[in-house]
């Protein structure tokens, strides 16, 4: 991360606490699907908007077939969360979740968004009750349907220039579900999210 946005010290308190943030999401996951749920350290880094598709590509590991869901944030901060979930995982989720028969279509839908609010409901909540930030959302909506992890995001349709990425991977113990989540701060929401760790740090 650009030493010109967090001092290693800011950078420090960002990581703890994003990394409790991702532990609550975690958590609550488990508690629903009564699964262990295992998750990857969170990665934090600023990014261009040319180098995002590379970047999804690092947090997943693989060019999966994958469906997404996207969620919006405002307020205090501005950005969006993009949750990926595996093929073989909707299925996984669906029997944890006492779905029986086939999958159809409608049911995955309301399966992908329902798990995805569950997750980014609970990690920015986790960052902004530590932070003392208000957040509005929008509903989740479907971004992409079993499409390859290359045509998610189109680096020419974004908004932004750079923005800080926030990003963290759960599985389910014997199961082959996968989930990545992201987390995108628009480049104006960097400098608040500066302005609110600093002032964590004076705080504690």
């Amino acid at each position: 991360m650009p030493t010109k946005y967090f001092t290693a010290d800011e950078q420090d308190a960002l990581q703890e606490v994003v990394n409790i943030a991702m532990g609550q999401a975690g958590d609550s996951l488990a508690r629903i699907l009564d699964s262990f749920v295992h998750l990857s350290i969170p990665k934090i880094r600023v990014i261009e908007a040319a180098d995002v598709g590379k970047a999804v590509l690092e947090t997943v590991g693989q060019n999966y077939e994958v469906s997404a869901v996207r969620q919006a944030f405002y307020d205090s901060l501005r950005g969006e969360a993009i949750t990926l979930f595996t093929l073989n995982g909707c299925k996984d989720i669906a029997d944890l979740m006492g779905y029986e028969g086939e999958l159809n279509v409608v049911a995955e839908q309301e399966l992908l968004l329902d798990v995805a609010n569950i997750l980014v409901g609970a990690i920015l909540n986790g960052i902004t009750e530590t932070l003392g930030l208000e957040l509005g959302y929008s509903a989740p909506s479907i971004m992409a349907e079993r499409t390859c992890l290359d045509n998610i995001i189109s680096p020419d349709k974004l908004s932004w220039s750079y923005a800080l990425l926030l990003e963290v991977n759960f599985t389910l113990e014997d199961r082959d579900f996968r989930s990545h989540v992201l987390l995108l701060l628009a480049e104006e929401a960097i400098d608040s999210l500066h302005q609110k760790i600093t002032r964590f740090m004076d705080s504690i």
